[in-house]
């Protein structure tokens, strides 16, 4: 008889064990950022590195002997800011690729996004607390702050992906309307054929819905995903629970690093 207090075999969901302490051994490093490195917040520039995170970044990097990379979904420029060291960094969800010096490359971006971004502020000017928020290949719809117009802004995201080819990403609390022609998966299989990282698993950690590309490329490169967050459907081995476990075992793991 299957316990009440087993919810992973009662919900049917294949249970993630823990990292091992040792799993960044001979590895290459790849890091979400928000919900992964650093806490959700309301708006996405309310977010901050803290010492800590800085602190562990440096060392993580020493450790790795730089076969470390930060695979977002915010614009790459932004993400590489808020560091305070020279991160390889992927933003827009696999579309752009800031090299360690700086060195950037970009797509074009998709002229429909002008329109796309005025039909959007349309909507949120009809739901007081959703946001609009302009990326360099995308524009996407927040709606933490106001939780009634998911179904209005999934469904006019959706209408307007479908409308000018380009492609549909969701996420939590959100959804983005972007160009296609890359994902987190395609990002860390790139970043896999750089001489410094080649040769090495991947091991990648994120916690939303669009991190599952990077879980499906680790795995299939030898490697690993590792999900922060509640249990669910993912093609990740490893589990942590927030933001704080992810950075404790990042802690612990350092110094198995290498």
């Amino acid at each position: 008889m299957i316990g009440q207090s087993d919810p992973m075999v009662v919900s049917g969901l294949r249970p993630l064990a823990h990292p091992p302490v040792d799993l960044l051994r001979e590895a290459s490093l790849f890091l979400d950022f928000d919900g992964t490195l650093v806490d959700l917040r309301e708006t996405p520039d309310a977010v901050r590195v803290e010492h800590r995170l800085s602190q562990l970044m440096h060392r993580l990097n020493d450790r790795l002997t730089g076969r470390i990379a930060v695979v977002s979904g915010r614009p790459a420029s932004q993400v590489r800011q808020l560091f305070d060291i020279d991160l390889v960094v992927v933003g827009s969800h696999g579309m752009e690729f800031i090299a360690k010096g700086g060195t950037a490359r970009t797509p074009d971006r998709p002229a429909a996004l002008a329109g796309i971004r005025a039909s959007m502020e349309n909507l949120a000017a009809r739901h007081s607390g959703v946001l609009v928020e302009e990326k360099p290949f995308g524009v996407a719809l927040h709606f933490r702050r106001c939780p009634d117009a998911e179904a209005d802004c999934v469904g006019l995201a959706s209408t307007l992906a479908a409308t000018h080819d380009l492609h549909l990403q969701p996420g939590k609390m959100m959804i983005e309307v972007r160009a296609g022609g890359g994902d987190k998966g395609t990002a860390i299989r790139t970043l896999m054929r750089e001489p410094d990282m080649a040769c090495r698993r991947p091991v990648f950690m994120g916690d939303d819905l669009t991190d599952e590309p990077g879980f499906v490329a680790a795995e299939e490169l030898g490697g690993a995903g590792i999900l922060v967050g509640e249990q669910r459907e993912t093609a990740a081995r490893y589990r942590l629970d927030d933001v704080e476990a992810t950075l404790a075992w990042l802690e612990a793991a350092s110094a198995e690093a290498g």
